[in-house]
Formats: structure tokens, C-alpha cells, sequence
């Protein structure tokens, strides 16, 4: 007897929800392992005096975060509510891609964790280098599925998987995850290279500075499972964090910080049609954590950038803060 087809729903509906609603509502209707329609939860705005709700139901497209993209038919978003608790079953699986990290008062913590003591439900984490208009464009690029249990993981494979959209599954989930989140501290440092007129040979120093220091807090942080540096040269790493370094938001803000003195937050408002930016914010997780164990001054890279983000350092001194980087972390 075949097992009943699996509901699929979409939480958020920013350019990232989107570009991934547009992969998953194409996926579930082609899959009989999946319930063909798919239903997206968003937080509702007016756009040109019209819901967002309505616009998409009716026209298939996220004006908004995803201009020029139609959403697959059988994608559609009942009202947001103030918690989703009440309404999941207790057997779901969830699969976060938000790339951040949760400033609790407990300390760094993962997302995927955050939700999981939410809602008590597995979860599972996709990250990797996937800009969200490049998804949404077809254009090729790989991810990264962190999931712990060997059985869900082919199933998320088959949901989220296209020729375009090509999908890896790791048991390292935490290290995926916290992959996502560095990599945009590391991004912030790209940006201020960009800002201060230096040239790809600084940015790749950069970029292979801050892998060091991902896989090194990596080690400090998922105490839990082991870090394989192979999962580093999955798309959730390297792949993730070149392309942060050279595109994204958190590369745009940090190169603007550096050309215009102005502070994140004005930037953010700016320049970012109403996204967060996580850089910044998870680089001041980061340094409590470093705080905590007395490790500040082994991670340079990340302490640079949250001291010029933060503590008024010059981001003309941010090279410098690199130049006796140590060679082995």
C-alpha cells in the first residue's frame, strides 16, 4: 500500500521563499509523493494597494521579492497567524534555509534549533550558493541538505531537486547550517575590500582567511557531531562563500559602509527593500561566543568586522587586522 502523499508548505515569502516555492510547487505536482497543491505562509503587506496575498494568488507572482517570476499555479498562501504551533502535526519534518543564527540570551544558537523547541518537530537545514534571482532564473548552481536521519533525506532530495537546482545530502547538519551563517560575517569583510579600492588578489585572501575561521569556529561550536572538512567543499561552504563574496546583500552593505561612513542600519533601510541583513548580526553572536571562551584574538577576520560594525573602529584598519593572521587554525 502506498503511503499517503506528503503536504508541502512553504513558510515566508521573501525572494528566497519564492525562488524556492517556484522549485517546490513544480516538484510536488510532478511527484505523486507529494500533495499537489502547496501552501505558503506570509506575513501580509499592501502592494500598489493591493494584499500580497491576493496578488499572488491571483497573478502567481511576488511583485515584490521576486518581480518577473510566475509561482507555479498550485502555490498559494492562506493568511499569516500569530503562531503556527497549532497546526503542524507532530510527524512533520522541517527544513530551514534561513541563513542566520538566533541572538537569544542563552547565547548562539541554530535556527533549525530555535524551531525545533518551537514547534517540536525534526528539522533539517538546506544552504549553499544560491542567490535567490539565479534560482528563480534557472540558471545552474548546487546546495547543500544537512539531515541527520538517513531516511528523510531522499525525500527532501526529490522535493527540492531540478536539472538546475542540483542537491547534495550531508549528515552534517549543523555544519551546513553554521556554514550559512558565517559566511556572511566573512562577506561583510569582502564588501569593505570592495569599499576601500583593493583588488581580487585582497578578496581572495579574504575569502580563504575566512574559510579558516568558519571551519575553526565550527569546531568550537558543533560539539555535538563531528565537522568533516569535506562538508566545507560542499556547496554550503566554499561554493556559499565565494559567492557571498563576490554578490549579496551582505557584500553590498559592507562595500557602501566603507564608501559612505553611514551606519548599517541606515544602509539597511536604505538599500535593502525592507530585508534583513544577517552579517553584522551574527557577527556579534559570534564575539560573545569568542568572548566567552577567551578565543577573540585567534579569529581576527570575525573580530574586525564586528568591531568596525560596532565599536567604531576604522574599516581602513580592517586589512591590517589580517596581516598576522595566524597560518594554522
Amino acid at each position: 500500500m502506498m503511503a499517503a502523499p506528503k503536504k508541502v508548505c512553504v513558510v515566508g515569502s521573501g525572494n528566497w521563499g519564492s525562488a524556492i516555492a517556484k522549485i517546490v510547487g513544480a516538484n510536488a505536482a510532478k511527484h505523486d509523493k507529494f500533495e499537489t497543491t502547496v501552501n505558503m505562509w506570509v506575513f501580509e503587506e499592501t502592494v500598489n494597494g493591493r494584499k500580497l496575498t491576493e496578488i499572488i494568488n491571483t497573478d502567481h507572482e511576488n511583485v515584490k521579492y521576486l518581480p518577473g517570476h510566475k509561482l507555479p499555479p498550485n502555490v498559494f498562501l492562506p493568511r499569516v497567524c500569530d503562531t503556527i504551533k497549532g497546526h503542524i502535526k507532530k510527524d512533520a519534518v522541517g527544513i530551514s534555509l534561513i541563513k542566520g543564527v538566533d541572538a537569544s540570551p542563552e547565547g548562539l544558537k541554530l535556527i533549525s534549533e530555535v524551531i525545533r523547541a518551537k514547534l517540536g518537530i525534526n528539522m533539517t537545514v538546506l544552504m549553499g550558493a544560491n542567490i535567490a534571482s539565479e534560482v528563480a532564473d534557472e540558471k545552474f548552481c548546487e546546495t547543500t541538505i544537512g539531515c541527520k536521519d538517513k531516511t528523510l533525506g531522499p525525500i527532501l532530495k526529490e522535493l527540492m531537486q531540478t536539472t538546475n537546482f542540483r542537491v547534495t545530502v550531508v549528515e552534517e547538519s549543523d555544519v551546513v547550517e553554521i556554514c550559512g551563517a558565517l559566511k556572511n560575517i566573512v562577506a561583510v569583510g569582502a564588501g569593505f575590500c570592495d569599499g576601500l579600492g583593493f583588488g581580487d588578489n585582497t578578496k581572495a585572501s579574504v575569502i580563504r582567511l575566512g574559510l579558516m575561521e568558519m571551519i575553526a569556529f565550527a569546531k568550537v561550536f558543533c560539539t555535538n557531531c563531528p565537522v568533516s572538512p569535506s562538508t566545507f567543499l560542499e556547496s554550503c561552504g566554499i561554493a556559499d562563500l565565494i559567492t557571498t563574496c563576490y554578490g549579496g546583500r551582505n557584500r553590498k552593505i559592507g562595500e557602501a559602509f566603507a564608501k559612505t561612513g553611514k551606519t548599517i542600519e541606515q544602509l539597511e533601510n536604505e538599500l535593502l527593500n525592507g530585508q534583513k541583513l544577517q552579517g553584522p548580526a551574527t557577527a556579534i553572536e559570534v564575539h560573545q561566543v569568542l568572548k566567552q571562551k577567551n578565543m577573540v584574538d585567534k579569529f581576527p577576520l570575525f573580530t574586525a568586522v564586528y568591531q568596525i560594525c560596532f565599536e567604531s573602529k576604522p574599516v581602513t584598519e580592517f586589512i591590517s587586522c589580517l596581516q598576522n593572521h595566524p597560518e594554522h587554525m
